[in-house]
């Protein structure tokens, strides 16, 4: 009965956890609540904050090593035939009844230094972990930004495609008309409807990009999608100075203090050089100190009075002090490997933290570069499609007067659709690869 509710328990909260775990916050997400539910439900996070809990029991067990140890017993035997009687040290060969009863400590004086650089590796170890745990929020938070802009950036291009379909379903009908009065050839009227029908693709295309930009965005932030997915897109103007003042280099030379994943290399690189030193005390003498506690009863005592429990007790009872001392003068060369073992380890340390500020300084050059390139692209882009949406607008009119035919009307569309698409990238890749700048200098992302 007791397996079948316990199995019962089991399956009643493993329902909750379900039940919990598909539960889905209404949208639609603001880039905040994206990214805070993304950091609610991502695994690679909880598995980091597990690991922290494992850092911080070893921590917690090199700290017991410096504290007496104290264990108690007791056994109780029955023996017959001819023995020794405990208490008498006589041979008998009668049933003899025995309850021993112990008590030991043991104290570490010195261990070469092990104890406390085995604490202090164990701290730094729990350093490095927070510090990676934020470096995994913070790269969890920036997939989100990226995945949450590119939503709108698609959400964008689908209007834009849905007004070229609209601009070109109303030239299609006001065509149609003019060929129906004789004023225009047939064939202008199917060049458009054969640029409908192109523009109608071109809206299913980005529907299909808006739908799957969506998507990566809801699996990110590790909740069940469905189509009524949205985000709330935020009221962002393009401005003069948006992009910040300092250089690549000094954006660099502020993030590499204030990154966790450096400060996590840099720990990593302390952490190896403790074990250096854990190896390194292996080399010397142990000395440690050791008390015992030993007491009996036989229940059974050859040519005499058996004495009372508690005075058998009293008369039995010993006490023992020992030191030992333990002087390591040939190990196989087990400490000498180790010690090699530990110092290549260092060196491991010491290039990944330089592959860490590497990667952080390739990672800055590039959002930096890319950030200029899209500043250049997105003021030219303007200009571009200043000047095309003119461009069309004489077109249309020169179309709608016969001056031109259907083929010059269909490029000064494609050409402002075009222009359009390119600001509109410009525009949010320059948003995003400014907010990463910002956040390599330490300042909170929002994208309002």
């Amino acid at each position: 009965m007791r397996k079948i509710f316990t199995l019962v328990l089991f399956l009643c909260g493993l329902s909750g956890l379900t039940n919990a775990q598909q539960e889905v916050p209404p949208g639609p997400y603001d880039l905040q609540t994206a990214i805070d539910i993304a950091l609610e439900n991502n695994l690679t996070l909880k598995r980091t904050e597990l690991n922290q809990e494992i850092t911080e029991a070893t921590l917690l067990q090199n700290k017991g090593q410096r504290y007496p140890s104290l264990s108690t017993g007791s056994s109780y035997g029955v023996r017959w035939g001819r023995s020794i009687n405990p208490v008498t040290n006589l041979f008998e060969t009668n049933r003899i009844g025995n309850v021993n009863f112990s008590a030991s400590s043991n104290v570490p004086l010195f261990q070469g230094m092990r104890i406390n650089n085995s604490i202090a590796q164990a701290k730094t170890d729990l350093e490095a972990g927070l510090y990676n745990l934020e470096a995994t929020k913070n790269d969890i938070t920036l997939n989100v930004i990226n995945l949450f802009i590119n939503v709108v950036f698609n959400r964008e291009q689908v209007k834009i495609a849905e007004n070229q379909l609209a601009t070109t379903t109303e030239q299609m009908t006001r065509t149609k008309k003019l060929v129906d009065a004789g004023s225009l050839p047939m064939s202008d009227y199917l060049d458009l409807q054969s640029q409908n029908a192109t523009n109608q693709l071109e809206v299913i295309n980005a529907q299909n990009s808006y739908r799957s930009a969506k998507l990566n965005l809801a699996q990110a932030m590790q909740i069940p999608f469905s189509d009524d997915f949205s985000v709330i897109e935020p009221e962002f103007e393009m401005q003069e100075g948006l992009m910040a003042a300092e250089t690549s280099e000094e954006i660099y030379e502020t993030a590499v203090n204030i990154m966790p994943e450096i400060k996590a290399a840099e720990a990593n690189v302390l952490s190896a050089e403790y074990q250096e030193k854990i190896a390194k005390g292996a080399f010397y003498p142990s000395l440690g100190v050791g008390a015992n506690v030993f007491t009996n009863y036989v229940d059974q005592v050859f040519g005499m009075d058996r004495p009372e429990f508690s005075q058998q007790f009293k008369d039995n009872l010993s006490q023992a002090l020992s030191f030992n001392l333990s002087i390591p003068i040939f190990t196989n060369f087990n400490n000498k490997s180790s010690l090699q073992r530990a110092r290549a380890q260092t060196a491991i340390q010491e290039v990944a933290e330089l592959e860490a500020k590497n990667q952080l300084r390739i990672d800055i050059e590039t959002a930096y570069n890319s950030a200029l390139a899209a500043d250049l692209s997105y003021k030219a882009s303007v200009t571009r499609v200043n000047s095309l949406q003119e461009t069309f607008r004489i077109a249309q009119q020169r179309f709608d007067l016969g001056a031109i035919n259907s083929v010059d009307f269909q490029v000064a569309q494609n050409n402002l659709f075009n222009a359009q698409a390119d600001l509109l990238n410009a525009k949010y890749t320059y948003i995003f690869r400014v907010k990463v700048l910002d956040f390599y200098l330490g300042n909170p992302i929002n994208l309002n």
